[in-house]
């Protein structure tokens, strides 16, 4: 359920500054759903903390890290939910991500050609839309790689998204699985929506190397998630692929791209191919 009110966070950094695209990924780190860049401000709609001032602090702080560089100076307010909702709808339209896929809310229109694979995503306050360059990312490399019957793993699946645009393009069985309850509930709709229910399975708990290896063999695991989980997750990953299988993994800054890279070798995988957006970095990893 909604809470009453949002808090909106709002940056002010220099039009120029080359770090502007680095700072709207952590802003959406921080938990929000869509940065809106009105004027000078960089805004972001986040659930209430109850010491607003010491939340904010706590922003400062993640956000000089994340950039790792001084972040603009920071402002709150608070909004009611029913103008939060107008607000974040009005900055989500339909996004072509890749040669065949598109991602729209339900509330928007889109014209598909023949080829276009539409993912219809009606996300809740933290959840993925095509919004998130590491989620276009992951989509471009499935839309090239994914091949019709592969059975497919979804780390950490979030709203659904791969999960829906892995079923979309063919895949025989998706089992996703992600511990956040809310996000389930959002993902179960969203594979409604879409259709695709009946191909994937949504387990709620936390994907470990023992689970991983217990659900396999797959065909392609998708792991859009931070580095740091991803790295001791890649031994159980390459255990679970069937041979020729792919691992897709995103979430990676590009700063981190090489420490990735040599934990991958380390497990006996090597990169197949790679995509690079703003400040991400996302790969496909085969069996070295």
């Amino acid at each position: 359920m909604a809470p009453d009110r949002w808090l909106v966070l709002s940056a002010h950094p220099d039009p120029d500054d080359p770090l502007r695209d680095l700072l709207i990924e952590g802003l959406l780190a921080l938990g929000g759903l869509s940065v809106l860049e009105e004027d000078d401000a960089l805004t972001v709609y986040l659930d209430p903390p109850a010491d607003p001032d010491a939340f904010v602090a706590g922003a400062e702080r993640f956000l000089a890290d994340w950039i790792a560089d001084d972040p603009p100076p920071l402002s709150w307010r608070w909004q009611a939910n029913e103008d939060w909702e107008r607000e974040w709808r009005r900055g989500l339209q339909p996004r072509k991500v890749s040669r065949r896929f598109v991602v729209k809310p339900s509330w928007t229109e889109w014209d598909a050609a023949a080829e276009e694979v539409v993912l219809v995503i009606d996300p809740q306050m933290a959840f993925g839309t095509g919004e998130h360059a590491t989620t276009r990312g992951c989509l471009r490399l499935i839309d090239e790689l994914l091949r019709p019957g592969d059975r497919v793993l979804d780390v950490g699946s979030g709203s659904g998204i791969l999960s829906i645009a892995a079923a979309r393009l063919g895949a025989s069985e998706v089992v996703a699985i992600e511990y956040d309850s809310d996000a389930n509930l959002n993902a179960r709709e969203n594979f409604d929506r879409n259709g695709v229910s009946d191909r994937v399975s949504l387990r709620e708990g936390l994907a470990d190397p023992e689970t991983i290896r217990r659900l396999g063999p797959f065909d392609v695991i998708l792991a859009n998630i931070l580095s740091s989980v991803i790295r001791p997750l890649l031994p159980a990953m390459r255990d679970a692929l069937r041979n020729e299988g792919r691992i897709v993994v995103s979430g990676i800054l590009v700063r981190e791209r090489d420490e990735v890279v040599r934990a991958a070798s380390e497990a006996g995988l090597r990169v197949l191919r790679e995509d690079t957006e703003e400040e991400w970095w996302s790969a496909a990893l085969t069996r070295g």
